[in-house]
């Protein structure tokens, strides 16, 4: 019989949207896993028996088979129990997985468990807002498709916290902002600092954790005939007010909300990537 360290103890938690989505990915994973290490397999009914696994989980490591909206509640649940900086997670995606892989996690079922058995912990960014809510990826108002940003025009270039996205890393966020119909009036501060106001309607705000602790704003103002130049901001804090208004959180429609706030923290989460290839972190 094989023998494992503690170090390949896995708690291997599956979503059941997972195993109606996608029944024989998660079988795929689950030989893998357990072919590689000592696994534990949690077969959570909802989101109660879901909390319960992942508080029982002991020294074992948890690992998530399920979509990006698992992998959200995951970091949720560990952030409010103040466990998040000790908890290192995995995640094998099925279902719903542009979050997963735009952090780095291979898409299949086979790579993503060996990059769970042979990778390596990344620390990564995390958006918190003023109600205890996280945000991985990114946010968009109103809520939208993730795309690229586009090319960065600096607002004030005597203020050193707007900044080019191009400079913040080697890899750009991906933003959520899109144009969307209609207008929509915002205060967008970053830092104490106005980035537009109630008075100037604008088509869409996305913000998104970037590298060194920042998070990287893109506000497109209302457009009439030419496309307006989008504005361009860099932060540790993000305050929006307005009349109500609801977001796109990663995988969340939340809201609506007339004022909310998020914070950047630093390489607050761990997330077990390939070990080799280019570097993930957002």
């Amino acid at each position: 019989m094989a023998t494992f360290a503690t170090s390949d103890q896995l708690l291997v938690i599956i979503d059941p949207a997972a195993r109606q989505t996608d029944a024989e990915s998660v079988r795929i994973a689950k030989d893998v896993l357990s072919a590689g290490a000592a696994t534990k397999v949690c077969l959570p009914e909802g989101p109660e028996e879901f909390a319960r696994a992942l508080g029982r989980r002991g020294s074992r490591r948890p690992v998530l088979i399920g979509d990006d909206r698992t992998l959200v509640r995951a970091v949720t649940l560990l952030h409010r129990q103040r466990e998040l900086a000790r908890c290192a997670l995995a995640v094998v995606p099925v279902g719903r997985t542009a979050l997963a892989e735009s952090l780095g996690v291979p898409s299949g079922a086979v790579a993503a468990a060996r990059a769970v058995l042979d990778g390596t912990e990344r620390r990564l960014d995390l958006l918190v807002d003023d109600s205890d809510g996280v945000v991985l990826g990114a946010l968009g108002i109103p809520s939208a498709p993730v795309r690229e940003p586009a090319a960065p025009v600096p607002l004030s270039p005597g203020r050193s916290w707007y900044r080019s996205l191009v400079r913040l890393g080697a890899r750009p966020a991906r933003l959520a902002a899109v144009p969307s119909p209609g207008a929509t009036r915002l205060r967008v501060e970053v830092d104490g600092e106005p980035v537009v106001d109630l008075d100037q309607p604008v088509e869409a705000v996305s913000v998104a954790p970037g590298p060194g602790g920042v998070a990287s704003v893109e506000v497109r103002p209302l457009s009439v005939g030419a496309e307006a130049t989008p504005l361009l901001a860099s932060g540790r804090t993000v305050t929006v007010t307005g009349a109500d208004f609801r977001y796109r959180a990663d995988a969340t429609v939340c809201g609506p909300v007339r004022r909310r706030t998020w914070r950047v923290m630093e390489s607050a989460w761990a997330l077990t990537l390939p070990a080799t290839g280019p570097a993930t972190d957002i």
